[in-house]
């Protein structure tokens, strides 16, 4: 029996969905890929080896960022540029969270509170790292902004990737010293101040939209009492410090594309229920690996969850800052070279035959698996063609 997708999903369940639910053009735009992705509707080519050996037919690709199918070479290509970034030096992994109590002024404001919240985290890392009393420098931060958890409820949160160390105004690179990069309790008190502030500031421009039930005076004492310590938990994670940044560049390169879950995490699909599995977070305490779980939802629950996560149109869901920012490159050059790094060399673009054997793929992808010959095109599928009639040793790739 084949693995269940979530393209089998989409297309069993979202014609229907979509009868029934006003949805963002960008969001149809998504579902539609997803359905569409590798099949005839995009069109594709037929490959064939010269002496007839076997024949081959590639559907395209949809290349949006929110389909499971898509953009494993995108992904390892900006892997491989971030990594020849990096500096030589530890990373701290740290993660903001905010309270679900905003989740609903975030449906309402997507594009504002995204870039209210990017700002926030980069103003409470920049502002505390940049203070003499602690690092005293500027660091680099790769920061990226997953909006679900494992079940895929709203969960908007961001992942940070920070250089343990920074250039001082003086230009020069100092490490961190103290065993640690900033107090945790200290982060997230500034960054809970940072972020209501600017909340309160983007009301007063009238740049805030507040959700149909809510009425503005609802609005400032949700404020007032998020902003009260002993009321809300704001959730700021200092993890384990790690000897390099690449395994946690690895983990940031997964929320670029591929949207909120992957087809290894779905169990069964039996046309009205979707089974998954996830990890259970909750359940675990430091030093536990995570225990892994199952979830049933029905078809309409899971699309609806999934669609929640579709970004607007030019959303960065991956910023850079600091020494990571592309504005900053002759002072990362200058960090590289007191940490003893070369001159920053772009990697040499990364293709698809080339990634496949990196996945220890032993067979070309274009030879013949008989005689070894390269594949030819032999006939081009228009968008929305019939798919080409299939002889005996045929393949649908």
């Amino acid at each position: 029996m084949a693995h269940v997708t979530v393209q089998d999903i989409f297309q069993a369940g979202f014609p229907a969905y979509e009868r029934t639910h006003p949805l963002p053009w960008h969001v149809r735009r998504a579902a539609r890929a997803i359905i569409d992705c590798r099949t005839a509707v995009l069109g594709g080519h037929v490959q064939s080896c010269p002496d007839g050996h076997v024949s081959r037919v590639w559907y395209n690709s949809c290349k949006h960022r929110c389909c499971p199918q898509c953009g494993l070479l995108q992904i390892e290509r900006w892997l491989a540029q971030q990594q020849a970034r990096l500096l030589d030096c530890d990373h701290d992994h740290v993660i903001f969270t905010i309270p679900h109590d905003l989740n609903p002024l975030g449906l309402d404001n997507v594009p504002l509170m995204t870039s209210l919240l990017c700002a926030a985290v980069r103003d409470t890392l920049s502002v505390l790292c940049g203070d003499p009393k602690s690092l005293g420098a500027q660091p680099g931060i790769i920061a990226a902004l997953p909006t679900w958890g494992q079940t895929l409820v709203l969960h908007p949160h961001i992942h940070c990737l920070v250089t343990g160390g920074g250039q001082t105004p003086a230009g020069h690179w100092v490490a961190v010293q103290n065993g640690y990069l900033l107090p945790g309790r200290v982060v997230m008190a500034v960054f809970r101040g940072t972020l209501l502030d600017a909340l309160r500031r983007a009301w007063h421009r009238g740049d805030l939209q507040l959700p149909a039930a809510m009425r503005p005076q609802q609005f400032f004492n949700l404020l007032n009492r998020l902003g009260h310590k002993h009321k809300t938990r704001w959730n700021v994670r200092m993890m384990e410090r790690y000897p390099h940044g690449r395994g946690v560049a690895t983990s940031l390169a997964r929320y670029m594309r591929g949207g909120p879950i992957k087809n290894s995490r779905l169990i069964s699909f039996d046309g009205h229920k979707v089974t998954f599995q996830y990890s259970d977070y909750h359940e675990t305490t430091a030093g536990e690996s995570v225990p892994k779980t199952c979830m049933t939802l029905l078809r309409e629950d899971f699309i609806q969850r999934l669609l929640l996560h579709v970004p607007a149109p030019h959303t960065q869901v991956v910023r850079f800052y600091g020494l990571y920012h592309s504005s900053k490159a002759e002072a990362l050059a200058v960090c590289r070279a007191h940490l003893g790094q070369p001159l920053l060399a772009v990697p040499v673009r990364l293709d698809w035959q080339t990634y496949c054997a990196q996945r220890g793929e032993e067979a070309h992808p274009e030879r013949c698996p008989t005689c070894g010959q390269l594949l030819v095109c032999t006939a081009v599928i228009p968008r929305g063609g019939a798919p080409p009639t299939m002889q005996r040793g045929e393949q649908a790739a």
